[in-house]
């Protein structure tokens, strides 16, 4: 019985109750994680390469070691200071002078041969704009030139104000401009550019503005040579520095005037550059050298150049063609013998009735020698003398040498146009197209001399006192 007990206690072995695991705790509805949809199985999208990059070790850079400064002594500071302070002295006694008084004598001047000039134009120009403007108006030319006389005079006594150190800024682009405006009226085909009796010396629009480029570039050269000889001194008697740049400048300048063609406008380019690298110091030797090249261009240009080789032939014998090609200085030479020596009276003129070419511009002396006479054309001139004097005396009384330097160039350029104008006039230098100062008519040569003035005067306000007596 016990192996059967044993046995069925092995086959069938005490049932124990089933443990209770204890029920986990619950999470909060937030923290419960959704049940997991079932996915089909996708192939996972390709991951395209990723290049890898080597660093490369890149050399440190070494600080730049500059060199350390010496330490100012105590002199050297002080030298410095001193004239730190002379400096700023220098600027606040600039500053008061240029508010001084302008040199009355030449600015009485210059309106008096202005107001000389628009009477002169007016008596010469009349016949010829009744017969040759649109609206038969006898005072057209005079009323023009009425105009930029009185806007030259308003830029002159602008200009008088300013203080004429500040034109130290404006030299370089003057000169670059104007430079570029010689360039733009040479273009061929240039709709803006205009010709007018074979010569293309205008830029314009119309009938309503035009200029000389020319009339630009000789105010720029006086500028920018004033500047740049009054900052050299004792480097203009090298041939590097005191020729060499100027000598190009005045070159490529002279000779984009000259393919105009404009031989007068050349020439005084030239001749007012000479004059200021003269005065600025230049070796004389040089100086007889230039004369020597300028005497054979003046050569080629007037004896080989076909545009200027019949006025040479007519020049030396106007009566030979005096109803041709020597036409001109014929009718100048009748002109100012008829005037004799108190003229036929202010208006009385019988040539301006069509008789002489260019008489309210480039011929306008003859003119006046008519009408006032000798005695009258004498006192013209001399007015002209008094006003070159006078400005070349303010020339010397400067208060620097970029003041002197300007001043000269500008009394230089009247003085050589006023001459050319003459001469040319009375036969004794060959036919050219130059005008004379205050009195042809021309409204932008007119504003732009005006202008000119402008600077003596400004220069003429900081002038070192002069001693009474």
């Amino acid at each position: 019985m016990a192996e059967r007990g044993s046995s069925a206690a092995r086959r069938d072995p005490p049932r124990r109750e089933p443990q209770r695991r204890p029920e986990p705790q619950r999470r909060p509805a937030q923290q419960r994680r959704k049940p997991v949809q079932a996915q089909s199985r996708r192939p996972a999208p390709a991951r395209p390469r990723q290049s890898v990059v080597i660093p490369f070790p890149m050399p440190e850079r070494q600080p730049v070691k500059r060199p350390r400064r010496r330490p100012l002594s105590r002199e050297e500071a002080q030298r410095r200071q001193e004239a730190r302070l002379r400096q700023q002295a220098l600027e606040e006694e600039g500053r008061e002078l240029a508010k001084g008084p302008i040199d009355l004598p030449f600015c009485l001047l210059v309106l008096l041969l202005m107001a000389i000039g628009l009477v002169m134009l007016l008596s010469a120009s009349f016949p010829s704009a009744y017969y040759n403007t649109k609206n038969n108006d006898p005072t057209y030319w005079f009323v023009r030139q009425g105009i930029f006389a009185v806007m030259g005079i308003a830029g002159m006594l602008f200009i008088g104000k300013i203080n004429y150190r500040r034109f130290r800024g404006v030299a370089k682009t003057l000169l670059y401009v104007s430079i570029f405006l010689l360039i733009f009226v040479a273009i061929p085909g240039n709709p803006f550019a205009v010709t007018v009796k074979g010569a293309t010396r205008w830029i314009g629009v119309g009938e309503l503005f035009s200029f000389q480029p020319s009339e630009i570039a000789k105010m720029a050269v006086v500028i920018y040579f004033s500047d740049s000889i009054s900052k050299k001194k004792d480097l203009m008697r090298s041939f590097r520095y005191g020729v060499l740049p100027y000598a190009a400048l005045l070159i490529v300048t002279a000779g984009l005037v000259a393919i105009e063609p404009h031989l007068s406008g050349a020439i005084l380019i030239l001749g007012v550059g000479a004059a200021l690298m003269l005065v600025g110091g230049i070796n004389w030797a040089w100086v007889l050298g230039a004369l020597g090249g300028a005497a054979a261009m003046l050569y080629f240009a007037l004896f080989v150049v076909g545009y200027n080789t019949s006025r040479i032939q007519f020049w030396l014998n106007p009566w030979a063609d005096a109803q041709g090609k020597g036409y001109q200085l014929s009718q100048s030479l009748i002109t100012i013998g008829s005037g004799g020596l108190l003229g036929v009276g202010l208006g009385k003129s019988r040539q301006k009735f069509l008789f002489l070419p260019e008489e309210h511009n480039d011929f306008i002396f003859a003119i006046i020698c008519e009408e006032l006479g000798l005695i009258g054309a004498t006192i013209i001139m001399l007015l002209f003398a008094a006003l070159i004097l006078r400005g070349y005396w303010i020339a010397l009384h400067a208060r620097d040498r970029f003041g002197s330097l300007m001043v000269i160039g500008v009394i230089t350029l009247i003085a050589m146009q006023t001459f050319l104008n003459i001469g040319v006039v009375t036969g004794l230098l060959p036919t050219t197209g130059i005008s004379l100062p205050f009195f042809s008519y021309g409204g932008t040569a007119l504003s732009i001399q005006l202008a000119e003035m402008g600077v003596v005067l400004s220069v003429s306000r900081q002038m070192k006192p002069t001693r009474a007596g």
